[in-house]
């Protein structure tokens, strides 16, 4: 057995001859570890961190990848100006189809959506500091001097890659939780 993502295919046979109940629960961790490797292989084949986290999901519900792929374009680099990080963003659309407001006298459902992306945002400051894409790198995408200095440190490569796998692990560990 093998998991395929949009490049390279990892080895997941150590599945095999593990008894029923095992195999559930592998079967669960390689699912949430699949969004993880799928989004940062989105990332590492030249799309944004938003683009790598929401493709990774919303093509797993159903959506075109191209579709997904152009949905979530302009929000990579905190939206081209350090703003909120596209990694976030990304997830934030995640949760928005998964559980987001779309019948206008459904107050209920806005609200749950609200509380959901909240969490969400609480979660991602909790474990990383900030969703501020500029504060996460420690530079400003908007100066010259400093994406210079983002490249010389290879931090596109070598940071974003952690806020990204971040962003789906709490977006996994919500939806175990039944959040969204």
């Amino acid at each position: 057995m093998h998991i395929s993502t949009t490049g390279d295919v990892y080895d997941a046979s150590f599945l095999e001859g593990t008894s029923r109940i095992n195999r559930f629960d592998v079967k669960i961790k390689v699912f949430k570890s699949y969004e993880k490797i799928k989004a940062v292989d989105y990332y590492n084949h030249n799309f944004n961190c938003s683009q790598g986290v929401f493709t990774a999901f919303a093509t797993e519900m159903g959506m075109d990848e191209k579709l997904a792929l152009r949905i979530a374009t302009n929000f990579g680099g905190g939206e081209r100006k350090g703003e909120l990080c596209g990694a976030v963003a990304g997830a934030l659309m995640v949760l928005g189809l998964r559980c987001g407001h779309c019948e206008s006298e459904d107050g209920e459902s806005k609200s749950k959506a609200y509380a959901v992306s909240t969490e969400f945002m609480n979660r991602f400051i909790e474990k990383n500091g900030s969703v501020v894409c500029r504060e996460l790198l420690g530079y400003d995408l908007t100066k010259k001097e400093d994406i210079v200095a983002i490249e010389e440190q290879n931090l596109f490569r070598t940071f974003c890659p952690k806020m990204l796998e971040s962003a789906v692990q709490i977006l996994d560990e919500m939806i175990s939780e039944g959040l969204c």
